[in-house]
């Protein structure tokens, strides 16, 4: 690996808190690109435009998916951007690159009364497994906060007297998100049971260490399947979408969930825009008089 490379991922790492898997992703797409321009006798720090462009077709001539190419040149993006600020290029050759178009995807969400069923079953789930997951689903549904940020939460993060809960995310960006009386009371009660000794407020096995995301997942399940609902449909993230859509479909604006989201930028919010355009689609076809026509 160059020590350009490896200079960016200590870069992302630092200033920008990448977490390690995106630091091993990044590493292996800059890797890779690395052996396709040495192939044809060029340092990747020296790439010109067109070597970029054809790195690109050799890339979808590997039938890769658009989401994947669109990865990969994000990658390629940010590691000349750094290049340039650094002093190694005097130029960004990926500036005037196209992006692959990724197919519109709409998020999965569960309805109301889904959720509803959900929390319940928590509810009546015995025992401290029980209230781990009353908890963490309450806090998901209140707040919609990713399932790293759940799981790296600690005891300290949460004040009974508070009704918000500050939330360290994405590049170690802190933001404060409120908690529902029915998210404070189910932690309040957790924080009570749970064994002593752990700083994490959503322990694994080893009280001094965080429950992990299989663990989380095998105990959603296990959830899922009490509430009646196929467990393939429910995740930590369709939590998250459930959250939004179910907010914005009450009158919420944009740039209040993009705050609660914890989005940098206002155009990843805008896809439950969507979500909510095909409910009203489907409200308008079932309910209008004209629509039978």
């Amino acid at each position: 690996m160059s020590r350009q490379i490896e200079a960016f991922l200590e870069m992302l790492a630092a200033e920008r808190g990448a977490r390690p898997n995106t630091l091993a992703a990044y590493g292996s797409d800059l890797a890779h690109f690395a052996k396709f321009a040495a192939a044809r006798g060029c340092p990747s720090v020296g790439a010109d435009a067109g070597l970029l462009t054809r790195y690109l077709e050799a890339l979808s001539a590997e039938r890769l998916s658009a989401r994947t190419l669109a990865r990969r040149l994000s990658c390629l993006r940010q590691f000349h951007r750094f290049l340039l600020a650094e002093g190694w290029r005097a130029d960004d050759p990926t500036r005037h690159l196209d992006s692959p178009r990724l197919p519109a995807s709409l998020p999965r969400f569960l309805t109301e009364p889904e959720v509803e069923a959900l929390l319940a079953a928590a509810a009546a789930r015995p025992g401290l497994s029980g209230l781990v997951a009353k908890a963490a689903l309450e806090i998901l549904y209140a707040s919609g906060l990713r399932i790293s940020e759940l799981l790296s939460l600690t005891g300290t993060a949460f004040n009974e007297n508070s009704p918000v809960l500050l939330v360290r995310g994405k590049g170690a960006k802190q933001r404060m998100v409120p908690l529902s009386a029915a998210a404070r009371a189910a932690t309040k009660a957790l924080l009570a049971a749970r064994p002593p000794g752990g700083r994490f407020l959503f322990a694994g096995r080893d009280p001094r260490r965080a429950m992990t995301r299989q663990g989380f997942a095998a105990l959603l399940k296990q959830v899922a399947l009490a509430a009646g609902i196929d467990p393939a449909r429910v995740s930590p993230h369709v939590l998250r979408h459930s959250f939004a859509s179910h907010m914005l479909a009450r009158g919420a604006d944009l740039r209040s969930l993009q705050a609660l989201l914890g989005h940098a930028d206002i155009a990843t919010t805008e896809i439950y825009t969507h979500v909510l355009a095909e409910r009203l689609s489907r409200l308008l076809a079932e309910h209008h008089p004209l629509a039978r026509a």
